[in-house]
């Protein structure tokens, strides 16, 4: 009794690592976000705070300040492997922000604050598809919402007038959310909700050996976002509570992988810069996943062997200036899928994806700029499979993910 206890919680865990797949959200920059977004060689004031801060001392102005915000519409389309029965995602619309301001505050110095969303990701399926069929995976997941606030004070010191070199301080909280049915009757629940803090850094220069090339590199720390004591609620029978309270808590840890960032820029003309960026995501540091429950731990308590792999995510993008007012930007990128295959989830559904993207800035007055973004993601179509403790297929079928992000933010620098 207790093995088949201990066989519906691992399919609980399972939902629950499976965030790890695609919850990195890089939109900290409209400018940016409409190169295929490519920040580390560029400095559009106080953005870099995000992406390198060595990037702050080379800012056009002594004052800047940047915000806004961007609107993710995820699809997520499902075909059960042997059924043909088609289901797909009914997500709640995403709205990542960012606020920045910086000010030189000495010939070689400058400083800034960063409050921004570079963690977040909410996965909704539909309860049944249009023939009327339940969702297949609601054994799985119905609903998982993951999402992370990050803080950072910043300071950049100038070396000379082609070199600089910046840091910043990073306090990130988080919190998560998740909701799935349990196979014992139509009304057994689980929802599990926690939250979390900790610390990290991020570091850059940034180096210009002419006027027209710039070269940047970039790191952000791993952060571990230890939960402990978050809330587990179970509606399950009877003779099931015996084993599994309606109350409990557990403990987990949730990795924010480091980055190592390295792009660089080329001015061809005056009004064409051209730029191209490479990302080593190191998602291998995430290797398993533990849970401990305050009560009932030796049916709960579970470790989940993960083995992700790190990606590399290749972008190139092109900003024109059409004339004082007006800027055109385009980009694109590849970003490899990190999950390893033995156990892909419907949760964030992280497939190999091919981007494009779009913008453009106008400034109707001088110190302001009006900053619009778009980026499409694509989601190569893909057959998966998710194994369990044994080895078995449990869950398989073809993914086909489309997710559309417009963006609007406003930049001022004076």
């Amino acid at each position: 009794m207790k093995r088949i206890y201990l066989s519906a919680f691992v399919m609980i865990v399972f939902s629950f690592c499976a965030l790890a797949g695609g919850y990195q959200v890089k939109l900290q920059g409209q400018k940016q976000t409409g190169m295929g977004l490519i920040g580390t060689p560029l400095s559009f004031g106080a953005s870099s705070i995000f992406y390198n801060p060595g990037g702050l001392s080379f800012m056009d102005s002594k004052f800047s300040v940047s915000a806004g915000v961007n609107g993710i519409f995820a699809n997520v389309a499902f075909e059960k492997e042997g059924t043909g029965n088609l289901f797909r995602t009914d997500n709640p619309l995403s709205t990542p922000f960012y606020i920045y301001g910086a000010a030189n505050i000495g010939s070689n110095i400058t400083v800034g604050l960063g409050v921004y969303t570079p963690y977040g990701s909410t996965t909704q399926w539909e309860e049944e598809n249009e023939d009327g069929i339940p969702w297949a995976g609601r054994y799985i997941i119905h609903k998982i919402s993951f999402s992370a606030l990050f803080i950072q004070p910043t300071i950049a010191y100038k070396i000379s007038d082609k070199l600089s070199l910046g840091a910043g301080f990073i306090y990130a909280t988080g919190n998560v959310d998740l909701e799935r049915s349990l196979n014992y009757n139509e009304h057994s629940m689980m929802k599990l909700e926690g939250s979390t803090s900790n610390i990290g850094f991020n570091a850059g220069l940034m180096y210009r050996p002419t006027t027209k090339i710039s070269v940047g590199v970039n790191y952000r720390s791993k952060i571990d976002m230890k939960m402990e004591d978050g809330d587990a609620d179970f509606t399950v029978p009877e003779l099931v509570g015996t084993q599994i309270p309606e109350k409990n808590t557990f403990d987990a840890t949730l990795p924010l992988p480091a980055n190592l960032d390295i792009g660089i820029s080329f001015q061809v003309t005056k009004q064409l810069l051209v730029a191209a960026e490479v990302d080593w995501v190191q998602w291998s540091t995430y290797e398993t996943l533990d849970f401990t429950f305050q009560e009932s731990g030796d049916v709960l308590n579970s470790s989940i062997t993960k083995n992700y792999n790190d990606s590399w995510i290749t972008r190139i993008g092109a900003q024109y200036e059409l004339s004082e007012k007006l800027a055109l930007r385009l980009g694109a990128y590849y970003d490899p899928s990190p999950v390893n295959d033995d156990y892909f989830n419907p949760e964030t559904v992280s497939l190999n994806t091919i981007a494009w993207t779009a913008g453009l800035s106008y400034s109707p007055v001088e110190y302001l700029s009006i900053d619009l973004s778009y980026d499409q993601l694509n989601g190569l179509k893909s057959d998966k499979q998710l194994l369990d403790e044994n080895g078995e297929n449990q869950f398989s079928g073809t993914y086909k993910v489309i997710t559309h992000i417009p963006g609007i933010g406003v930049s001022l620098n004076f």
